[in-house]
């Protein structure tokens, strides 16, 4: 009952004090503007759309999520004074 789990558990830090160190040094995980985001948009569509747009997304190599950011910025620029 007292023994401690060896399971890693969620955020938890590396074991080893070179691990932890050179884990900081990795990439951050986009470098574009989706690391800004702060909202997420809930919409309602088909499952026959939703297929859809999952595949035209695969073959054109990208994630639905950017394929979608890059529509919604095409369709909705921001205009002179607004902010970004």
């Amino acid at each position: 009952m007292n023994e401690r789990s060896t399971k890693r558990g969620f955020a938890s830090r590396p074991g080893d004090a070179e691990g932890w160190i050179k884990a900081s040094d990795a990439p951050p995980r986009r470098t574009d503007d989706a690391a800004a985001f702060t909202a997420r948009l809930t919409i309602d569509v088909t499952p026959a759309l939703r297929g859809r747009i999952k595949v035209a997304a695969f073959q054109r190599g990208v994630t639905v999520a950017d394929m979608l950011r890059a529509l919604l910025a095409r369709e909705f620029p921001t205009e002179a004074g607004e902010p970004s």
